[in-house]
C-alpha cells in the first residue's frame, strides 16, 4: 500500500524532472505532467523490480527513480507528438 502512494507522490516530482531534462519547451499542462510522470514512476519501479528481484528497499532507490524520469520523458514525448499533430 505505501508503495504505491510513494511511487504517486514520486510520479509528479519524476514528471516535473522529465520535463527538466527534455529539451525545448513541452506545450502540456501540470495535470498531464504529473500523470504522465506517474505513469512514468510506475513504469520504472516495474521495470526495475523485474529486472533486479531486489523488492524491498530502505530508503530512496536511484536506479528505479532514473528509470521512471526515462519513462516519464518518453511519455512526454510520445503524448506530444500525439497532441501535436492534432492541434496543426
Amino acid at each position: 500500500m505505501w508503495t504505491i502512494i510513494v511511487t504517486v507522490i514520486m510520479g509528479a516530482i519524476i514528471g516535473a524532472l522529465a520535463r527538466l531534462v527534455l529539451p525545448g519547451k513541452q506545450s502540456i499542462s501540470t495535470l498531464v505532467t504529473v500523470i504522465l510522470g506517474i505513469l512514468g514512476a510506475l513504469i520504472g519501479s516495474w521495470a526495475y523490480s523485474a529486472m533486479s528481484d531486489n523488492s524491498g528497499t530502505s530508503g530512496i532507490d536511484w536506479i528505479a527513480l532514473i528509470l521512471g524520469v526515462i519513462a516519464a520523458a518518453v511519455l512526454i514525448v510520445i503524448y506530444g507528438m500525439i497532441v501535436g499533430r492534432k492541434q496543426v
